[in-house]
């Protein structure tokens, strides 16, 4: 582990000097980020790869964005080698996860977790469960925050039934779980594609749904509350009940409908550790990964592809 006497001044990040493509991430040497008080810096073991990722580098949200060179990279899990002056909690040698952007496309970080070393404050970070290595720890922040934090805001609560839409990816994934076993949710169904129906089984989910065979608007029976996490605009109004509501992180939605962006919280991270520790909620891996960080690029690729079932990591990180 790195010690605040070898930690190198030049480190290996992935960047891009321009919007664009997967083709604008180049591989270089950047120093190493200064620490402001409240931040330690974590040597990253593994990173995960989100949909916010790519949408920021395409350029989606550049007007609120930090200046360029940008390194990507929002999920982290690592080992904490040096601390600001006014850290409070955490100290050299912590094994941490979290998402370092407090605010996902309001001035995230110009330097995030697709490199060697990142600097966080202290708040966006937790311990890192006990039973879960650094690749499942990566998987979760973003994405776990997001679940949660969406189900509060709707005022999900037991016995109110749910749906789901994309139950098997990143956010999905976690959703199901929470609502079925930390929530208490009376009905939880959700959208997958065929072959990924039994993931959504296995997650919790009482009532799957093949989204190529059917239109989850035209079912009779209507939700609570619909967890938007495709896109589905509008759409996702047509099955809720009366009185209920429809929490976006995709796309725009009409009243009673809303759309959500995280605020990033370690807190958060904090208050789930236990249902992590005690297996209540599980990451969810996709099969190709992890990426080591030498193919970035080919993990995007596939990422942008949208057939990743759970999370994709990059992992060994030199």
């Amino acid at each position: 582990m790195a010690t605040t006497t070898d930690i190198p001044r030049e480190i290996k990040a992935w960047v891009y000097h321009e919007y664009g493509s997967v083709d604008v991430l180049k591989l270089e040497k950047i120093d190493v980020p200064e620490l402001r008080p409240g931040q330690v810096l974590v040597k990253v073991v593994a990173a995960a790869l989100n949909p916010v990722d790519f949408k920021r580098r395409q350029g989606y949200f550049k007007a609120s964005d930090s200046p360029r060179p940008i390194v990507p990279g929002y999920d982290v899990a690592g080992i904490v080698v040096k601390v600001g002056s006014e850290v409070k909690e955490l100290k050299v040698g912590d094994e941490v996860y979290g998402d370092i952007n407090e605010r996902a496309i309001h001035g995230p970080k110009q330097f995030g977790s697709l490199a060697e070393y990142t600097a966080v404050e202290e708040k966006l970070l937790a311990l890192k469960p006990k039973n879960l290595d650094f690749v499942q720890a990566a998987s979760l922040p973003l994405a776990i925050e997001t679940a949660y934090e969406g189900l509060e805001k709707v005022g999900f609560s037991a016995d109110k039934s749910l749906l789901v839409l994309g139950g098997a990816g990143g956010v999905g994934s976690l959703v199901i779980q929470l609502a079925k076993h930390v929530f208490g949710a009376s009905k939880v169904a959700a959208t997958a594609s065929t072959g990924k129906l039994e993931l959504l089984r296995k997650l919790g989910a009482d009532q799957p749904i093949d989204y190529t065979q059917v239109k989850f608007e035209d079912l009779p029976e209507k939700f609570d509350v619909v967890y938007d996490a495709v896109g589905e605009g509008d759409r996702s109004l047509k099955a809720i009940k009366e009185g209920g509501t429809v929490v976006s992180i995709a796309s725009p939605v009409s009243p009673p409908g809303f759309f959500f962006i995280l605020t990033a919280d370690g807190d958060i991270l904090k208050k789930l550790n236990p249902y992590i520790e005690n297996r209540t909620v599980q990451p969810i891996l996709d099969p190709n990964g992890p990426y080591p960080f030498d193919r970035v690029v080919e993990a995007f690729t596939y990422l942008e592809s949208n057939r990743a079932i759970g999370k994709v990591i990059i992992h060994p990180i030199p």
